[in-house]
């Protein structure tokens, strides 16, 4: 089992940037496949990004509304995994969420696919 802490969240104007951290407990931190979702009041959470155990470019994944302008990354060292938010818009408000995914070989995009969870870190983004 691992825990989920995020942080870096707040507030920014539009076009400004934040990075987000999300911290995992536990000594396997490399076995997991590690994803961010955001959700909005009144809708379903979202995928943004995700990155396998290694971390691998080949294997980055990121939803088309942000692809271009976030970064995932990952320090198995460190334990943690990252993502770097630039040219932020206000339709990028929402809570962020850090999942990860000990289970499956392939990277998950859809919410099932990802067995625990973060709190969650609200960004907003001001015009």
């Amino acid at each position: 089992q691992v825990q989920l802490v995020e942080s870096g969240g707040g507030l920014v104007q539009a076009g400004g940037s934040l990075r987000l951290s999300c911290a995992a407990s536990g000594r396997t931190f490399s076995e997991y496949t590690m994803g961010w979702f955001r959700q909005t009041p009144g809708k379903e959470r979202e995928f943004v990004a995700a990155i396998s155990r290694s971390g691998s470019r080949s294997s980055i994944f990121y939803t088309d509304s942000v692809n271009g302008r976030f970064s995932i990354s990952r320090d198995n060292a460190k334990n943690t995994v990252y993502m770097q938010m630039n040219s932020l818009k206000p339709e990028d408000t929402a809570v962020y969420y850090c999942a990860a995914d000990r289970s499956r070989l392939r990277v998950g995009k859809a919410e099932s696919d990802y067995d625990y969870w973060g709190q969650g870190t609200q960004v907003t983004v001001s015009s």
